[in-house]
């Protein structure tokens, strides 16, 4: 727990009055915030096995510290195999204290592990968000490389309360996510 707080405590202490001072905000209400992290794994060979569905919610449950839920599809797909209501993926969506747990988690252990890393890409969605791909779990310090049978990738997405996407950036980057060719 001391952990997190110091993450969120460095937000409130040196993140936040930054951000005011970089973008001239008039009020601490307009400094972006990270709202969430949703974190994203779409497994369609779930379709053929049922257990990948478990195997890959027990793997997010322990990465993240909070359970994760299957997502179901919204309708029938022939070409794939696909019926309606079938488990096709498992998400969690992190907040407060989780987060902002995860989030140092990543930063500091799992994205330096990733084998030839020269950081990550730049690019924002247009309104201050940003999804991170990775295609191993096994940068996770969680995950038994021995016990594991098939590797799978996710999606990390940083929910923010920023209006562009220069906002976001900033935000992201004093939160250390490592951009790459990040220009300051």
């Amino acid at each position: 727990m001391a952990n997190t707080a110091r993450l969120k405590q460095e937000y409130v202490e040196r993140i936040a009055p930054a951000l005011k001072e970089k973008f001239g905000y008039s009020s601490a209400m307009q400094i972006p915030v990270l709202k969430k992290i949703v974190i994203n794994q779409g497994l369609g060979i779930a379709t053929v096995d049922k257990k990948i569905i478990e195997v890959a919610m027990n793997e997010l449950t322990a990465i993240t510290g909070q359970k994760a839920v299957a997502t179901i599809s919204k309708k029938d797909v022939a070409n794939f195999k696909l019926r309606k209501k079938m488990p096709i993926g498992v998400m969690v969506t992190l907040r407060r204290e989780r987060m902002y747990e995860f989030l140092e988690k990543l930063v500091k252990v799992a994205l330096p592990r990733i084998r030839d890393f020269k950081g990550i890409e730049s690019k924002l969605d247009g309104r201050g968000n940003y999804t991170l791909g990775i295609q191993e779990q096994i940068i996770f310090p969680e995950i038994n490389i021995d016990a594991i049978d098939r590797i799978v990738g996710m999606n990390i997405t940083f929910v923010t309360t920023a209006k562009t996407d220069e906002e976001g950036f900033a935000l992201l980057k004093e939160f250390g996510l490592p951009f790459k060719n990040a220009k300051d």
